[in-house]
């Protein structure tokens, strides 16, 4: 599969033959692109005076401010027929676009960038597009994992990722058969992509530039008055970087004379000279922004590390920590009702759980734990579950059974740091050797993981020394 992967990376301008001079930051699809600040003037779009596209910092290449930008100033506008979108429906006329919405039914919902991935390529194979200054302002090139050499996947080291990725792949590969077969019969007239070929290359192309770009905004009305909820790509808008403390935010406007919805960026704060223009992509784990935007954020506060609730780890587990007889695998009858209740028991019961992010520990863990640890039914049941699940309700069932359950949680991480081939500070003199940008990704992420593992033992291990002394 990997290898398969590392022909895909060197074979992604298959579409366009292109030859791109070297430069500081990532090549675009063409050596000189369009001006994109004026296309988007050109087409009835705002740009402050003030906004130019540069070099920022460590974010790479992006919009930054030329002079001191006053809060609430608008900072872009896109109007309605600017954004790049594909909504899939069956009302579109046009032959060519029918082919691509019969493409796009075989795309699972989860990974809806390859849907609006289809009229991204469909519009970068048409001679004369409309989106073709924009297009050619794309990346020739991404970081996602999907792209990495079959080594650095498995540098990852976090089997939730690895699995993630392997997916990707393998769905690549599958709808890169679907689409020759289905393009396979058609008339030159109705082929979506001008008659060129379509590879998984191109497909990884345009679902990484789609997931890396994106945005879920409100399309056309629907029949019913509400708002439709749709993927698109805003030209130039998509080239601001991502902060958890970002300065601008994008806002939709409903311009009076019709229903076309504006799209805008405003200054959030006042935004200094040479500042960069910072939106939030969302409260996503260090999976996510790795997977989709093809980057690593150091000490992310939302991110998390999955576990299995299973009964032998956790017995396991709470042995590990002290506990003398732990009863995960042989659970009482009103333990299994509520583990029922929490969804990690019975059938179809979800029994992934998280640690780390804003719970620290999810909640149906902790009850799971606090419950189980307890022979107390009778204690058990003058809670909800709603206090049960919470970190923040120091003690509900006892010190005891609390100190029992974080001390678990804690040997649930020394267990998960075991499960890592390498340590943090391995992983530290590895970065210091001149690795290649993937490597270096792989690295950045598995210390990310690492240390958020480190910084819920510590914190749990503080908690329990706290309860103990009391």
């Amino acid at each position: 599969m990997s290898s398969k992967m590392m022909l895909m990376a060197n074979s992604l301008t298959s579409l366009r033959p292109l030859t791109c001079a070297a430069a500081v930051y990532p090549s675009r699809l063409v050596a000189q692109p369009p001006n994109l600040i004026k296309w988007v003037k050109s087409e009835g779009g705002f740009v402050h005076k003030s906004i130019k596209i540069a070099q920022a910092d460590s974010f790479g290449l992006g919009l930054v401010a030329s002079e001191d930008i006053p809060k609430g100033s608008d900072l872009i506008a896109l109007p309605q027929h600017i954004p790049l979108k594909f909504d899939g429906s069956s009302s579109e006329s046009e032959n060519s676009h029918s082919a691509l919405i019969k493409l796009a039914y075989h795309v699972p919902e989860e990974l809806w960038a390859m849907k609006l991935g289809l009229k991204l390529l469909q519009e970068r194979a048409r001679k004369g597009s409309f989106w073709w200054p924009y297009i050619s302002n794309l990346p020739e090139t991404y970081t996602v994992p999907i792209f990495f050499p079959g080594e650095d996947i498995k540098n990852l080291q976090y089997a939730p990722l690895l699995y993630q990725v392997n997916k990707r792949c393998r769905f690549l590969l599958e709808f890169d058969k679907i689409l020759k077969h289905e393009l396979e019969n058609l008339k030159p007239d109705d082929h979506p992509f001008s008659g060129q070929d379509v590879d998984s290359s191109a497909l990884g192309w345009a679902m990484s530039a789609v997931s890396s770009r994106a945005f879920r905004l409100y399309g056309g009305k629907r029949p019913d008055g509400t708002r439709s909820n749709v993927p698109m790509m805003l030209p130039l808008i998509d080239m601001c970087n991502h902060s958890f403390d970002p300065n601008a935010d994008i806002v939709q406007e409903e311009a009076n004379s019709d229903r076309n919805m504006l799209v805008k960026v405003v200054a959030g704060r006042e935004i200094k000279q040479n500042d960069p223009l910072l939106l939030n992509y969302g409260c996503l784990s260090s999976d996510l922004f790795l997977l989709d935007y093809g980057f690593v954020i150091p000490s992310n506060p939302y991110d998390c590390i999955e576990l299995k609730y299973d009964a032998a780890l956790l017995d396991a587990a709470s042995m590990a920590a002290g506990i003398s007889s732990p009863n995960f695998s042989s659970s009482s009858p009103w333990q299994q009702q509520i583990l029922s209740h929490l969804n990690l028991g019975g059938p179809n019961s979800d029994l992934k759980v998280t640690l780390g992010g804003g719970e620290l520990v999810e909640g149906r863990l902790l009850a799971a734990l606090r419950v189980v640890l307890s022979n107390d039914e009778e204690a058990v049941k003058q809670h909800d579950l709603e206090t049960l699940k919470s970190l923040a309700v120091e003690a509900p069932l006892g010190i005891s059974t609390e100190a029992s359950a974080l001390r678990t949680v804690v040997a649930l991480c020394v267990i998960a740091l075991g499960h890592f081939p390498t340590k943090i500070m391995e992983d530290e003199l590895l970065m210091k050797q001149n690795v290649s940008p993937t490597t270096e990704l792989a690295l950045q992420f598995r210390i990310q993981k690492k240390s958020l593992i480190v910084d819920v033992m510590r914190d749990l291990s503080k908690r329990v020394k706290l309860l103990l002394a009391k």
